[in-house]
């Protein structure tokens, strides 16, 4: 087994050191698991660890398990004494956790443990995403297959790989490797909400193929920074308001290209496909002869950002620092499509569902952009829940790049999940909330994509719904886990498996 050995006060300790009103630590079990697996790195296909770890868990319990060839994982089982003649329920989670840090923060996510820490009634990390997007539903799981007080018919724990960057584990899971006609997702992050419906999504590449030309002339260098900016997650934040690096640096350079003749070396912003870009930097060129004007335009540039965003964005930091002049610089001819192609490429909201309110229906999100190997790659992602409207905007896209000269291309993409307001399993979780907290709960779709639609695709009337505790900021350095919301979420789950 894997032993956590961190050299500070432990997450769970504290918690029962300084536990508040609002948490009982019914979860003690969960939150134990919850800082175990935070010591394992487990980066988007880059599983092995952690899938060892489950295994090895597994195998202490003396629990059967099965591994297919993407790497999943399934753990049975057997039901509690009275319930053997209950039908068997599926738990699912995925095992893998996004990789974002900020700039001035030392990680290396294949080999250092996340630190988590409690700052009032949130846990987060220290500088680095915390890993609760999907850790903390791994976490539920290995407790309940740990814990043989709880009473509950057979359970099916599905640990999948690789959600974050391609939903590969979900996509080439075995339409047999699982027995459950019912399952319960615990990828979700709003307690208090039920989850039966998810967007479809779609990625768009464009590649540049570039030259660079050799710098000459009387310039002085910049590199022009933007950090700080909140980020979050392309579905379930895309409409909060929040700023794009990649969007608002564009459009400085632009303005800045047209005003004082500027000439780009670089510029790279973003990293993964499903998390808004939070940084953006440029190493420009500026004539001599603009060199005040300029400085006095990134002043200038520095308060319309906090015009535009106001409170969304209060700690960003927008600046322009001397280097040494570039060697070399991209071509005027290519600069110009470049960036105008930035400028033009759609982001945010495209349109609102008609049927559920305050619901996105289709998004996009200019995702990252990185200069590699005489390359520069452009990722973007389209979501919706109507596969027509997802596949017109990511053609859309294709057509701003393609028209500047990139090689453009989609991936496979995925499937939504079409709600099912007459689910039996929603049934019996609206009520069991219900019952437990004396409110109702809300039954949702997210603009967020689940594996659930892949499941429903292979797996043909399964009966599914989503829930979670409250986890702010995925997808960012600033992902909290609500404390008070892990123990009803507990609460929840095992009142549920208790009652299917």
């Amino acid at each position: 087994m894997y032993e956590y050995n961190g050299n500070f006060i432990s997450i769970f300790e504290e918690l029962e050191i300084n536990m508040t009103a609002n948490v009982n630590l019914q979860s003690s079990k969960l939150w134990q698991y919850f800082e175990a697996i935070s010591a394992i790195p487990r980066p988007s296909k880059h599983e092995k660890a952690i899938i060892h770890y489950l295994v090895d868990f597994a195998s202490e319990l003396k629990l059967d398990y099965k591994t297919d060839t993407a790497g999943n994982l399934l753990i049975t089982k057997p039901a509690s004494v009275n319930m053997t003649n209950h039908k068997p329920v599926v738990l699912q989670s995925h095992v893998d956790m996004v990789c974002e840090k900020n700039a001035d923060v030392v990680h290396n996510f294949f080999t250092d443990p996340i630190l988590p820490y409690i700052d009032g009634d949130w846990v987060k990390a220290r500088g680095t995403t915390l890993g609760a997007d999907d850790g903390i539903g791994v976490a539920a799981m290995m407790a309940i297959l740990a814990d043989n007080t709880l009473e509950h018919g057979p359970i099916e724990c599905l640990f999948t790989v690789d959600e974050e960057t391609g939903l590969t584990g979900a996509f080439d899971l075995a339409p047999d490797f699982f027995s459950g006609k019912m399952l319960i997702n615990l990828d979700s992050e709003d307690e208090g909400e039920l989850f039966i419906g998810c967007a479809g999504g779609i990625d768009t590449i464009a590649s540049f193929a570039y030259e660079p030309v050799l710098a000459w002339g009387n310039y002085n260098g910049y590199l022009v920074s933007l950090t700080g900016l909140t980020g979050g997650h392309s579905g379930d934040d895309i409409h909060k308001g929040f700023g794009n690096a990649i969007k608002i640096m564009s459009d400085f350079l632009w303005e800045s290209l047209h005003r004082f003749n500027i000439e780009v070396h670089r510029f790279e912003g973003g990293n993964l496909r499903n998390a808004i870009p939070r940084e953006a930097f440029a190493s420009i060129l500026v004539p001599e002869t603009s060199d005040e004007e300029f400085r006095f335009f990134v002043d200038f540039y520095r308060e319309k950002i906090s015009t535009d965003y106001s409170t969304r964005e209060p700690s960003f930091s927008f600046m322009a620092d001397a280097i040494s002049m570039p060697d070399t610089k991209l071509s005027a001819e290519f600069q110009e499509k470049f960036l105008e192609a930035l400028n033009q490429c759609p982001n945010g909201v495209i349109a609102w569902s008609a049927d559920i309110d305050d619901l996105v229906e289709t998004s996009t999100n200019l995702a990252s952009i990185k200069f590699t190997n005489g390359n520069i790659i452009i990722e973007t992602s389209q979501r919706s829940a109507i596969d027509q409207a997802k596949r017109k905007l990511a053609s859309e896209v294709e057509d701003v790049f393609a028209m500047a000269g990139a090689e453009v291309s989609h991936s496979d993409g995925y499937p939504g999940w079409t709600p099912n307001p007459e689910s039996p399993l929603l049934k019996i979780t609206v009520e069991t909330y219900s019952g437990l907290f004396e409110i109702a709960p809300k039954v949702k779709a997210i603009h967020a994509g689940l594996e659930c639609g892949l499941f429903l695709e292979k797996y043909p009337g399964l009966d599914m719904i989503s829930f979670g505790p409250t986890i702010k900021g995925v997808h960012s350095p600033d992902e909290r886990l609500y404390i008070p919301s892990v123990d009803k979420f507990w609460q929840l789950l095992i009142a549920v498996l208790k009652k299917l």
